[in-house]
């Protein structure tokens, strides 16, 4: 009975094997130079005007929300698009409801002014 569990406990042994030993070669081979430019936090090339903690606005994380739910609903439209020939008239039908709604809550965002950055 116990003998059925020795692949097992082999492949939890390798998987957290591997990546220990992995991190511990890099960190033996790797240059550890550290400089005050090196460890400076890093923001696109600017040097950071603020602490990394401060506030944004509820503006950004609408826009962001609204992205992501775009962004999902979006998603619906390629599996659609492969079997496009197999649905006929009603896939048809079925994909212009789906994209009404989606225009009609678009057009109800934009004009509720959810998405204007200032």
């Amino acid at each position: 009975m116990l003998g059925s569990y020795i692949p097992i406990l082999i492949f939890i042994l390798v998987a957290i094997t591997l990546p220990v030993v992995g991190l511990l070669v890099g960190r033996l081979l790797r240059p550890h130079l550290p400089t005050a430019d090196k460890l400076m936090p890093y923001e696109c090339g600017v040097d950071p005007i603020d602490d990394a903690r401060g506030r944004f606005s509820v503006r950004f994380y609408i826009i962001a929300i609204l992205f992501v739910i775009f962004d999902v609903e979006t998603i619906f439209l390629f599996p659609w698009a492969v079997i496009y020939d197999k649905l006929a008239l009603f896939g048809f039908i079925e994909m212009v409801i789906f994209l009404g709604i989606l225009i009609v809550g678009y057009f109800y965002v934009w004009k509720k002014g959810a998405l204007e950055w200032a």
